[in-house]
């Protein structure tokens, strides 16, 4: 321990070196920007700003595209609220309760939970980070297909909880993002599957980014126009110090719902090809299920702001560790990361904090430093994000519709995802319209890809026995707290009803 703490404090004092201090402070500014626009997030922003960092030494630059990663984890939740756009694939459980919290005049509330439970995600990751590095990285190793997938089903367990109390209406969107997630190219054979009208754009598959920003930019749109009638009021929203103080004091709704998240998020983080997605719609899924007020989830509800946002900064903090410790990155963004440091000659593996120490703890000073001044700008910057939903909606509307335009190209820059984009709109709102739940679907389509493989390679290993799952402890162990989970409403339901007719009888 007492070695821990010494080097930590090297690393602090690396960290704060004024180049690198100025690269921290440069790379979370730049992030939060990079995570607040739709299409771009934290992957495409690393990646295009590789190159820059070839003018730094190696450790400087590493910090630097490190910086841009947590501060592209905090940008993330500034469309999702403002806008009802989530800015990557991380933030979209943000939008669910953020866009309805910005409607109703409380965007500086939903914008400030979003940046505390940011940063607090951040510090218990980096805490577990620096403590706990070496046996979480032994344990994530323990982790393969079938245990993947059996994580996979506890995130779909969560599900339930998103959908209310209409669950038939939750398992059938359940399956049309399952649908979705299937189209492309078949994962063993190679061969096209439900490629429509042999047109060559479903190749690719459908991309999530499409999917979410047609449902939550196109669909939203059009579903304010019509309940609106066209005339819609601009979102009063002040930003005062009085009540700056009183969203400071209000932490204490969500502490609980926050640190689950942190240590979820963690924990998800550390496992292979995780990354924050679904560490964020997991964490987003628990805090309805397990909130004593779940129907207000989706309304406005201030826990499922902080939930998600905790879990994608400890994920992002979490992905890390396979990819120091063992070389393995942890999500697609670390995988970039991975690569600038074979390019400037650092080998990550277990060697690597004996050969390097003063790099790899440096770079965990960073996270500290990082964690602390993506807050502070976060923070700052609030009364300008809230501005955005004093605009008028004659300007807001064509401003949405052309980001949606820039974030459904983006990813592909083919054409046929904007068209794409627009057809999901079209079904976002229609959804909408039945009063079918959107969330899961849009949670199925990011899950059903990893879900699916991990499937099948358990299965090709197994000779198709299924009992692989339950064989294995830590498999059969989420499993269980799934089948658990998915039941949970069912008897919570029967019992405030028994509760119910019991206090009327008396």
């Amino acid at each position: 321990m007492e070695t821990i703490i010494v080097s930590l404090g090297a690393g602090l004092l690396e960290a704060v070196q004024p180049l690198n201090l100025m690269m921290i402070v440069l790379g979370c500014t730049v992030g939060l920007f990079v995570g607040a626009m739709p299409g771009l997030g934290s992957v495409n922003g690393v990646a295009i700003l590789l190159p820059i960092t070839f003018l730094v030494p190696p450790t400087a630059a590493i910090i630097f595209l490190a910086a841009v990663y947590y501060g592209a984890m905090y940008g993330g939740a500034i469309s999702s609220i403002t806008l009802g756009i989530p800015g990557a694939s991380t933030a979209v459980a943000t939008v669910f309760d953020g866009r309805p919290l910005a409607v109703a005049g409380k965007a500086d509330k939903a914008l400030t939970a979003a940046a505390i439970a940011s940063f607090i995600g951040g510090t218990v990751s980096v805490i577990l980070f620096t403590l706990f590095a070496p046996p979480l990285a032994d344990f994530a190793l323990k982790f393969g297909p079938p245990e993947e997938f059996a994580l996979m089903v506890l995130a779909f367990a969560t599900f339930i909880g998103l959908g209310g109390d209409d669950i038939p209406k939750t398992i059938f969107s359940i399956l049309v993002g399952l649908v979705l997630a299937t189209i492309g190219l078949d994962i063993i054979s190679g061969k096209p599957r439900l490629v429509f009208f042999d047109v060559s754009g479903f190749l690719h598959g459908i991309n999530f980014l499409v999917l979410a920003i047609g449902i939550y930019g196109i669909g939203e749109m059009l579903w304010t126009l019509e309940t609106t009638g066209g005339k819609v009021n601009v979102h009063k929203v002040k930003m005062t110090w009085a009540g700056f103080k009183e969203n400071l004091r209000s932490v204490k709704d969500y502490i609980k719902t926050t640190s689950l998240g942190s240590v979820l998020g963690y924990f998800v983080g550390t496992l292979p090809a995780a990354g924050a997605t679904p560490a964020s719609l997991m964490s987003y899924g628990l805090a309805k299920t397990f909130s004593k007020d779940p129907e207000s989830f989706g309304k406005g509800n201030v826990s499922g702001v902080a939930a998600p946002e905790a879990a994608n900064n400890a994920a992002s903090t979490g992905s890390m560790l396979p990819m120091i410790t063992l070389g393995i990155p942890g999500s697609p963004t670390t995988a970039i990361l991975l690569g600038g440091m074979i390019i400037w000659g650092l080998r990550p593996g277990p060697l690597l904090f004996t050969e390097q120490p003063e790099f790899v703890w440096g770079l965990i000073g960073s996270l500290y430093v990082a964690n602390l001044f993506t807050l502070l700008i976060n923070l700052a910057f609030i009364p300008i994000f809230v501005r955005v939903l004093t605009l008028p909606f004659t300007i807001l509307a064509p401003i949405i519709f052309v980001l949606c335009i820039v974030g459904g190209y983006a990813p592909t820059q083919t054409m046929h995802d904007v068209w794409l984009m627009f057809l999901f709109g079209i079904m976002g709102y229609l959804m909408r319209k039945l009063n079918y739940p959107v969330a899961p679907a849009v949670l199925a389509i990011v899950l059903g890809p990893l879900a699916e493989r991990s499937l099948r390679q358990s299965l090709l290993s197994s000779q198709g026995e299924i009992l692989i799952f339950f064989e294995r402890p830590i498999s059969a162990i989420c499993i269980l707290i799934a089948i658990g989970l998915m039941f949970y409403p069912v008897f919570s339901k029967y019992f405030k009803r028994k509760n119910t007719d019991t206090a009327t009888q008396n």
